[in-house]
């Protein structure tokens, strides 16, 4: 089987990336070519460098404004983009050249608490806010739309009256920590048997 190599791309300390990382160090199958991000302090480069992986800095007129960022993707010859906690919207260029093919999770259950603005700590102060019963994790596609892609994958975990956002945030998490890196090995090894 051909080894399937992936890019992550990631804005922040990145500990789903680091869980990634490691999940797959040992695959025979799958390959973590190139780390991204678009702040050259994020705590996911040094993780790159850790692990010896390539890292590559995005500007907006590399990702953005031009098509540098999809050549060096296809010069790594990477075949899936994973985000990992990034920020930034996917600009059309870059959704175009992976059609299917970039891989996002978002701390909530799509479609609600989606959107521009929604990420981090700000979808879970809206999950408690609005006293909601469960949260959870939404992987998906990416399209040219915020958090709009074809749901791959959703895991849901209760709450209760005593959750607080900073709980919520942890028990979503460990959702995050549990699933992401298996489901991605489902999707770009095209269903290879995992214990999901």
């Amino acid at each position: 089987m051909k080894t399937v190599n992936l890019a992550i791309l990631a804005s922040g300390a990145g500990s789903n990336a680091l869980n990634i990382i490691r999940y797959f160090e040992l695959s025979k199958n799958v390959k973590i070519v190139l780390v991204a991000s678009n702040k050259p302090d994020a705590g996911v480069l040094q993780i790159a460098r850790d692990y010896d992986i390539t890292s590559f800095l995005l500007t907006k007129v590399n990702f953005i404004l031009t098509d540098d960022f999809v050549k060096e993707l296809h010069h790594a010859e990477v075949d899936f983009i994973i985000l990992a906690g990034f920020l930034w919207k996917v600009p059309q260029s870059l959704v175009s050249a992976y059609d299917h093919k970039i891989i996002n999770i978002h701390p909530a259950l799509l479609p609600d608490y989606g959107g521009k603005g929604m990420y981090g700590q700000f979808v879970h102060e809206a999950v408690f806010q609005n006293k909601e019963k469960a949260s959870g994790i939404t992987i998906h596609f990416v399209n040219e739309k915020y958090d709009e892609g074809t749901i791959i994958f959703q895991s849901k975990c209760i709450l209760d009256a005593t959750d607080t956002p900073k709980s919520i945030e942890g028990k979503v998490r460990d959702l995050e920590m549990k699933f992401f890196p298996r489901v991605i090995e489902e999707v770009v090894t095209e269903g290879l048997k995992s214990t999901i």
